[in-house]
């Protein structure tokens, strides 16, 4: 299949894109080849959008797109990364994330105009590229840094967004943004600087829409293109109103499933899967640019693209949104 593209700043990067969190062994430790295969099925497919960080595995995951890469060519790939963390090799990886593997480093938070550059370059040379085309400073969030948010904050806009805005005016990358899973930080930022693009994960999906009134019409005036990730808010949109179903990281609350449950119902009463679905909505505001799906096997690859091909009747949108389930406006697979 032929994947539609939209544009980042100039960059024409496909719909569908590849979130590379799971890379760096994320909850699970994965075999080598089954990675090295799963970036291969990416570009096989024409995914042309790749999004990874630094901390991902603490650089496992960029290590291991970087090593895809090499077999084929760069021209046409439009590689995403992200700045706030640096890996110390000096200092062993103490754990106590998710990335239940991973690189043996230490990752040191630092946002600072020197160490922007210092992570900037470092996943040059973990990617193995010349060039990386979107660039974002990441988790500047309460999620990450509770009260040192606002201290995180400063130093992020008197740091790290002057590095990525001399990278940008120099070429080394074309655009430049944030990566965060907080609608109010997405706005804070697109206030205060000039941004091009912006990652949101898990604020604007099917079970939740909190960035429909504020940050996406902001989004719009500004001409900053929306990147969404987290689109199954962390499974429960993918597995359904299951027992021990997953919602923001943590076991899903009886509220959330029941909810889940009335839009499985109406997904199911006109035969569209519940992620078909979820990956269908995200994709039809007009701000966003690109959906990024994780995966860790080919055949998941192939599942996401399976979805992502599969239309959806309007009589499906009608429904959820006369049940409350969506807002009357929001913006729904023409």
């Amino acid at each position: 299949m032929t994947l539609p593209q939209r544009s980042i700043a100039g960059l024409q990067v496909t719909a569908l894109g590849f979130g590379g969190a799971p890379l760096g062994d994320l909850y699970e430790r994965l075999d080598e080849g089954t990675a090295q295969a799963t970036v291969t099925a990416v570009l096989s497919a024409g995914i042309n959008l790749i999004d990874t960080s630094p901390f991902y595995g603490h650089g496992l995951s960029e290590h291991r797109i970087g090593a895809a890469l090499r077999n084929v060519p760069r021209d046409g790939i439009v590689l995403s990364t992200k700045v706030g963390r640096w890996m110390d090799p000096a200092k062993p990886n103490a754990g106590g994330s998710n990335f239940v593997g991973g690189l043996p480093h230490s990752a040191v938070i630092d946002y600072s105009y020197d160490g922007a550059m210092r992570s900037f370059e470092q996943s040059l040379l973990r990617l193995g590229t010349d060039r990386i085309d979107i660039l974002l400073i990441h988790d500047v969030d309460v999620w990450t840094h509770g009260e040192m948010m606002e201290q995180r904050f400063k130093e992020a806009m008197e740091g790290a967004y002057r590095a990525l805005d001399a990278l940008r005016s120099s070429g080394a990358v074309k655009a430049i943004g944030i990566g965060v899973n907080e609608t109010e930080m997405c706005e804070r930022f697109a206030r205060a600087g000039d941004f091009d693009v912006m990652l949101l994960a898990g604020r604007y999906t099917l079970l939740e829409q909190g960035a429909l009134d504020g940050f996406l019409p902001l989004a719009v005036e500004k001409k900053i293109a929306i990147i969404l990730a987290g689109v199954f808010n962390s499974g429960i949109l993918a597995t359904g109103a299951q027992a021990g179903a997953h919602y923001n990281y943590r076991a899903a609350a009886p509220e959330i499933i029941a909810r889940v449950a009335r839009i499985e119902a109406i997904c199911h009463a006109h035969g569209v899967l519940l992620p078909q679905a979820a990956l269908a909505f995200a994709g039809a505001h007009p701000a966003v640019a690109s959906v990024v799906l994780g995966a860790i096997t080919p055949e998941q690859v192939q599942q996401n693209l399976a979805l992502f091909a599969k239309p959806t009747p309007a009589q499906l949108w009608s429904d959820l949104k006369s049940e409350g389930l969506l807002p009357a406006h929001a913006p729904v697979p023409a």
